[in-house]
């Protein structure tokens, strides 16, 4: 099993996200499911950022010392 999933590791999540997706779809809209992407995408984005530039360690090392 776990050499099937080593071997089709990005088919099987993207065959996940795509269920995510239709859930999605299906239960709450078009739009309404537009929105929660662009909005998760807005989240990477913003944390890939916070990342790169170190600008969260630096906050949490300042209120440690405060």
């Amino acid at each position: 099993m776990k050499e099937l999933f080593t071997q089709f590791k990005l088919p099987i999540l993207f065959g996940i996200i795509g269920m995510i997706l239709a859930i999605l779809f299906v239960s709450v809209g078009f739009f309404k499911t537009l929105l929660v992407l662009l909005l998760m995408i807005a989240g990477v984005v913003i944390g890939l950022y916070l990342e790169k530039t170190g600008m969260l360690e630096n906050f949490t090392k300042n209120e440690k010392n405060s």
